[in-house]
């Protein structure tokens, strides 16, 4: 059935993609893009919060890593975005494993509040090194995707196929698995999978590398796609959407990573003619989820018990009144 499901996913991705180059509207196209960057973005999330239950806040940063690596490799060495997309993802995987070593053994809330401290250091980061981010002004003439001579917006929204395509699969690939099943293990209860001889400490790292690599990925296309970056695309606001996001669709299910960054990408573009209104529908479609489909739509793990267990486990942690 699994199998079947995704041939029928495949198979309209498909069409929509040619759909869309036959109809030849830049703008269709674009958000089309921008939906498979957050589908990305979105999956890669859901591996260490949905499935191994870590709550990461910072995202967006490892997102912003990979785009000005991109940007950077493309503008001064002429790198095309065949090469780029690796050498992003590379460094998005090497900064967040040498920001998160310190941060593997912390838990629950703590966890939570780390990542959201490492991204807002890259955020300064990017905003305060002008010499190489060239700080607030951002970097612009990105070069667009080119592939033997072919290039424009098909040939972005077919690069942007493949890439989540790809993405899709090896995170499939890793939650049906012996490593998955370890990551279940890791968000159910950490301390019993460490007395099952689970190395949870390299699990984490491992997972966050993992998942910080495919968003490095994302930012890489979307440096290439939009031909201008800058640290705003990358602050906390955009982490907590791409949270949002899973948590509609379904914390741990690959398929609601999918309908939630589409439900969350394509719904302001419809409700853009309520202007500034729109986002209050936004945010009304987000409360009325998490209210009445607390497992999202496609959900394996409510939203709300991760948050208890969480909780929980943080006040057995803390000492009480009478061990003093």
């Amino acid at each position: 059935m699994t199998s079947r499901l995704n041939l029928w996913l495949v198979l309209a991705l498909a069409g929509v993609v040619a759909g869309l180059i036959a109809y030849g509207s830049s703008y269709f196209m674009q958000i089309a893009i921008t939906t498979m960057i957050f589908v990305i973005l979105a999956a890669s999330l859901n591996l260490i919060t949905g499935s191994a239950g870590l709550l990461s806040l910072g995202h967006a940063a490892f997102f912003g890593v990979g785009a000005y690596a991109a940007a950077l490799l493309s503008t001064k060495f002429g790198w095309p975005f065949w090469a780029t997309v690796p050498a992003a993802a590379a460094a998005a995987a090497l900064v967040g494993a040498v920001v998160a070593i310190p941060t593997m053994r912390l838990t629950s809330i703590y966890f939570a509040v780390a990542t959201l401290g490492i991204g807002e250091m890259i955020y300064v980061t990017l905003l305060n090194w002008v010499g190489v981010t060239r700080g607030p002004m951002g970097i612009r003439s990105i070069p667009g995707i080119e592939f033997f001579g072919f290039k424009g917006m098909g040939l972005h929204l077919i690069a942007a196929a493949l890439l989540m395509l790809a993405v899709l699969w090896l995170v499939h690939k890793l939650v049906h698995s012996y490593y998955g099943n370890s990551l279940r293990a890791l968000r159910e209860d950490d301390a019993c999978a460490d007395a099952m001889g689970i190395d949870t400490g390299r699990l984490k790292l491992q997972s966050f590398g993992v998942a910080c690599a495919m968003a490095g990925a994302a930012g890489a296309l979307f440096a290439h796609t939009t031909g201008y970056i800058s640290p705003d695309s990358f602050r906390f606001g955009e982490s907590i959407l791409v949270l949002s996001m899973i948590v509609v669709g379904g914390l741990g299910s690959l398929y609601g990573s999918i309908i939630g960054a589409v439900i969350l990408s394509v719904l302001p573009e419809l409700l853009r003619d309520l202007g500034s209104y729109r986002m209050i529908a936004v945010g009304l479609v987000l409360f009325l989820s998490i209210l009445f489909l607390p497992r999202g739509l496609v959900g394996e793990v409510s939203a709300i018990d991760l948050v208890r267990r969480q909780l929980r486990h943080l006040q057995r942690r803390r000492p009480s009144a009478g061990a003093w």
